[in-house]
Formats: C-alpha cells, sequence, structure tokens
C-alpha cells in the first residue's frame, strides 16, 4: 500500500489534543470520572469531554456531536493542513469518510423531552441534516468546505477503523486527492442506558483483561487523520497506512464469535495486504473493552497468531469505550507510537485473565517501533484492523 499519514488529532476525556493525551498516557492520567450525565442515576464511571459544552455556535448544525465534532477539528494543525490541499487540489478533489454509531442522537433526545405544546419539534430542533444518520458528515463537510465525496460508516465500534480503509481505496482509484477520514460519538441516555440494558457497564474503572474486570466504562470522542498518496505530500508525518483487514462473521447482534473467526480473518488479512509477519509486529493496541467475552476472545486470538515479542495494551482505561470514535481514537495512539517511541500499558491491569498468556503489559514502555497495528471489533461482528509502518 501507499497510502501517508499527514496529519492527525484525537480529542477525549483524557486529553483535549494530541499534546495534552500524551502527557495523560505518560502521566497515567486517566479521564474517567463518575457518571454525572443528567437525569441518569447509573452506577458507572464515563469519559466526559466538558469543553464541549462550550461550543454553541453551530446554529442549525447544534447538536453535542456536532460540537464535538468542530472541537476537534480546531486542535493541532488540522484546519491549516486542510486549507492547503484545499488550495492545491481544490475542495472536490478532497473526500470525507467519517465513523460513528450513534451520529446526533443525543440532539434528538433532547428535541423529544422539549416538544411545544401540541405535541410538535419545535423550531430550533427542526434540523433535518442533524437528526440524520450521515450527520457526521454532512456537519464536517459544511465545517471545512470539502465538496468531494462523503460517506458516513456506521459498524458500531468499528466504525472509525473502517475509514482508513475506505479512503485507502479513494486514493487507490484516483477518485480523490487527500482524505479526512475521522470519527465522532457522544454520550447520552440512549448510548449509555442502551449498554446498560445489555449489562455490559461496570460500576468500577474498567479493567481490560484483568482475571477481575466486569464490565466496560462508556466515553465520548472525536478523532481525525488527513491520508495522501505516498510521495505526494511535502509534509508527511513519516506515517504509512502499510495495510487493513476488514470482515463481518454476523455470528451475534452484540456477541463475538466464541473462536473470534471474524476477527481472526481482520488480523489476517492485515498481515497479507501489508506483506507482514506476525513477527514484524512491534505494538498491538487492543480493542481490549473490558467485557469477559470481548477480551478473553481476542487474547487468545493473540497469542495464538502473535510472538511474546509482540507488546499489547488496551487504552480504554484512560478515556473509556468511545464507541463509533474508538477506533480512530486507538489507531492515533498506535500510529504515535511510530513517532515517540512511547508504548502505552494497560492501565489498572492488576492480575492477567487466568485463562490468558500474551504480552499484555500493565506499565508503559519505550521502544523503536517500525509496525504497529490496532483492532477494532463491534457488534454484528463488523470487524476492522489496522496496520501503521513508518516510512524509513
Amino acid at each position: 500500500m501507499n497510502v501517508d499519514i499527514i496529519d492527525y488529532e484525537s480529542c477525549t476525556a483524557a486529553g483535549i489534543n494530541m499534546s495534552s493525551l500524551r502527557e495523560a498516557l505518560q502521566q497515567q492520567q486517566s479521564g474517567l470520572i463518575k457518571n454525572n450525565l443528567p437525569y441518569s442515576e447509573l452506577d458507572t464511571w464515563i469519559g466526559s469531554v466538558p469543553d464541549i459544552d462550550k461550543v454553541t455556535d453551530l446554529k442549525e448544525w447544534q447538536s453535542r456531536n456536532n460540537a464535538l465534532a468542530a472541537l476537534g477539528l480546531e486542535q493541532g494543525t488540522l484546519r491549516q493542513t486542510l486549507t492547503k490541499l484545499i488550495n492545491q487540489y481544490g475542495s472536490a478533489r478532497i473526500g470525507l469518510v467519517m465513523g460513528s454509531s450513534t451520529s446526533s442522537i443525543d440532539r434528538t433526545e433532547t428535541a423529544y423531552t422539549d416538544l411545544d405544546d401540541t405535541g410538535v419539534l419545535k423550531p430550533k430542533y427542526q434540523q433535518k441534516q442533524v437528526h440524520n444518520p450521515h450527520a457526521p458528515s454532512l456537519f464536517v463537510s459544511h465545517y471545512t468546505g470539502i465538496e468531494g465525496p462523503a460517506l458516513t460508516i456506521n459498524t458500531a465500534c468499528s466504525s472509525s477503523a473502517k475509514v482508513f480503509a475506505t479512503a485507502a481505496r479513494w486514493l487507490e482509484f484516483g477518485i480523490v486527492d487527500a482524505v479526512l477520514v475521522g470519527g465522532v460519538d457522544t454520550l447520552c441516555l440512549s448510548v449509555l442506558h442502551g449498554f446498560n440494558s445489555l449489562q455490559l457497564l461496570s460500576s468500577n474503572p474498567c479493567k481490560p483483561f484483568d482475571q477481575h474486570r466486569d464490565g466496560i466504562n462508556l466515553g465520548e470522542a472525536s478523532g481525525f487523520a488527513i491520508l495522501q498518496r505516498g510521495g505526494e505530500s511535502s509534509n508527511s508525518k513519516g506515517i504509512r497506512l502499510a495495510g487493513y483487514g476488514e470482515s463481518s462473521d454476523a455470528y451475534h447482534m452484540s456477541h463475538p464469535h466464541p473462536e473470534g473467526l471474524g476477527a481472526r480473518m481482520s488480523m489476517t488479512q492485515a498481515l497479507k495486504r501489508g506483506n507482514l509477519n506476525p513477527s514484524d509486529i512491534d505494538y498491538i493496541n487492543l480493542h481490549g473493552t473490558s467485557s469477559r467475552a470481548n477480551d478473553l476472545i481476542e487474547g487468545q486470538l493473540i497469542s495464538d497468531l502473535f510472538p511474546k515479542t509482540t507488546v499489547c495494551s488496551s487504552t480504554k482505561a484512560w478515556m473509556g469505550h468511545t464507541l463509533g470514535a474508538a477506533g480512530i481514537t486507538e489507531a492515533i495512539i498506535a500510529m504515535d507510537s511510530l513517532l515517540t517511541g512511547f508504548i502505552p500499558g494497560s492501565m489498572n491491569l492488576d492480575s492477567l485473565d487466568h485463562a490468558l498468556d500474551f504480552s499484555i503489559q500493565a506499565q508503559s514502555s519505550s521502544k523503536e517501533c517500525k509496525h504497529v497495528m490496532t483492532n477494532s471489533f463491534g457488534f454484528g461482528g463488523n470487524n476492522c484492523t489496522l496496520l501503521f509502518s513508518k516510512v524509513s
């Protein structure tokens, strides 16, 4: 593959941008807090981004989800990089692929609690481009001025990992000259109480892969990356999308295949596409949700496919499981290790699940990485694995 990553930023409860996220990871500072979502008394922990509430000037586009997307786009040099690309290629030659599992359902929730006296939506909530599964891409196109093809992917927790695969195909076939990929999901009652109905939430800070893990914590995030064909950028970060794998085993609506067939397929596809062996991978950012079934199956697959020299960790204890934004959040953490040499550990891991035996680390470490991987496994068996390599 010949696709370069030329810019990226992450906005989570652990850090509003890459600089603060790096600091939180290095200082072992989690962004999780006890649930304080209005009208919710669930005993759990959440990864909330308080700065979202400052974004109130989106007018007909206003929603918590769009506010978090806007907040993320204002971090780092994303806007400057996009402006240069638009000036270079024209706005119609820049593509956009967004991942989200809830879009702006937060705004729809609010609208239905604030109907007028006749039971009709008030004018401020009559937002057809917000109450819309495609809302993330509609808004980001509007916000950035991108006029090329735009797509919103909703494959649950793998949504914003799959954006990289779609962007790579668009670039390969010359559909566009650069692609902004992203993911955004925000906390709301539907999300929090929906996962509670599945008996997946923990009343404790999550402990991925730990023997005593008892469920997940939810969070919210936005993340963005800009992709371009290899060799065409003068400001490449020296990171290449080396491969990707996608699968959909459709075993069950919410439970992974007991043998992890779809997850195995996505990992082996990514390795094959990247022309890499398992022993070539220096670090894997695991899906690692802290649920009993998901962690067990993923851990067994890693043990089966990769040598003990491959360092692994889950980073969800910093910001929670950010659903449709989890894929890009963890892809960014993985690719950033190629530049910094910093590999975050698995916060809260005290005792590895007795049924597992692989090289997952509780403490952070430093290592020069050449090839890294990240897994994102979603409901319905929608799986995606991404490989990133350092360009020599």
